[in-house]
């Protein structure tokens, strides 16, 4: 049960999206929590525009936050529910996730706003299982637990 009286509630889409070697991309940035310096290796996801399908939302989201905007939708990777504390608030967010394949290895930059905590993403590629490992978050390891259990057939 969470501690606050109103939880906010998020709808977001993202990619497990992997090159031609098998590796999996994740977005890596260090960021202050609790007063602390945190490395943390996410994949690329966000809010899902108004009028945008999960589909549009993960291929712009992967875009705008790694730079790689040449990838390709291979399959649906499914549905999570993640809730946490976050900035004093309670954070239910439904989480959608596509496996990508990327289909030109150029990366044509990402796009965010200066300062945003989006700024500080550099796009670094493991090893699917290490890459299983690096996530830090449950709920993204999960989705990258599923893309493997897809990639080995």
């Amino acid at each position: 049960m969470a501690k606050y009286a109103e939880s906010r509630y998020h709808k977001t889409s993202g990619g497990v999206v992997m090159d031609a070697e098998g590796r999996i991309l994740l977005l890596q940035r260090d960021v202050e929590r609790d007063g602390k310096t945190l490395r943390e290796f996410r994949l690329p996801k966000g809010h899902i525009d108004p009028g945008e399908t999960d589909e549009e939302a993960a291929l712009r989201e992967v875009g705008e936050e790694s730079g790689y905007w040449d990838v390709e939708i291979v399959e649906d990777l499914g549905r999570a529910r993640s809730e946490f504390d976050f900035y004093g608030g309670h954070q239910v967010r439904d989480e959608h996730y596509f496996l990508m394949r990327l289909t030109s290895p150029g990366r044509k930059g990402p796009q965010f706003d200066e300062g945003s905590e989006e700024a500080l993403f550099e796009p670094v590629w493991f090893a699917a299982a290490e890459a299983e490992a690096r996530a830090t978050y449950a709920s993204e390891t999960d989705f990258v637990a599923r893309a493997r259990r897809v990639l080995e057939g």
